[in-house]
């Protein structure tokens, strides 16, 4: 059985500073060969709203769209909430290619299946 670590981003674009953890330690994950998912929940889904990482960059580390870019080439599965698009507005089509729009249900088996969990 391989281990499964999730991430549940809900920090959204007007907090940036807590915006990195969950690609990296899922890029770390994926390079230590766990499975890792990063389920966007609540305003967090507005990192992923085309466009928007572009616009963030903090201290020496590349932009957040580059290394969003990195955490889904290693194979990260990146998740977004349904219902956390019709609450802040967004459609299907304003999100990046890469973000998979999921049901509520979705992160309730994600827990249960998760060997760990953590959110930002």
């Amino acid at each position: 059985m391989s281990e499964n670590l999730l991430y549940v981003q809900t920090s959204g674009i007007d907090t940036p500073e807590r915006l990195y953890s969950p690609f990296v330690l899922a890029q770390t994950a994926k390079a230590m060969d766990i499975d890792a998912t990063i389920y966007f929940l609540g305003m967090g889904i507005t990192v992923l709203k085309k466009g928007a990482a572009e616009k963030i960059q903090l201290g020496s580390f590349p932009n957040l769209k580059k290394v969003l870019d990195q955490t889904a080439a290693a194979g990260v599965k990146i998740m977004v909430c349904e219902a956390s698009c019709q609450l802040i507005g967004l459609d299907r089509g304003d999100f990046i290619p890469e973000a998979d729009i999921v049901g509520a249900a979705t992160l309730n088996d994600l827990v249960l299946e998760a060997d760990g969990t953590m959110w930002f």
